[in-house]
């Protein structure tokens, strides 16, 4: 399991949160949401899900946020990661 970090640059707000809570609710089988939160302005966004691949996190978060923010996709350093279970 790579635990895969999305971090977007918001153009809309409402459709994004929505959007993702939505994709929550539709999860690929075996993947894990582990964190969503926002800047306070609401204008970044970081995402953590866990799952077998970068490109299956990617090709699931676009189909449902893609048009509402810029995202980027990372594999997390799990092993010097703090507070992420492994």
């Amino acid at each position: 399991m790579t635990h895969v970090l999305a971090v977007s640059t918001v153009s809309d707000h409402s459709k994004f949160w929505s959007g993702l809570k939505k994709a929550h609710a539709q999860l690929p089988q075996g993947a894990k949401w582990k964190l969503a939160i926002a800047s306070t302005d609401g204008n970044r966004a970081v995402n953590v899900i866990a799952h077998d691949t970068v490109d299956g996190v990617r090709e699931f978060f676009e189909a449902h946020a893609g048009p509402y923010a810029a995202t980027e996709y990372f594999e997390a350093d799990a092993a010097n990661a703090v507070g992420l279970a492994r």
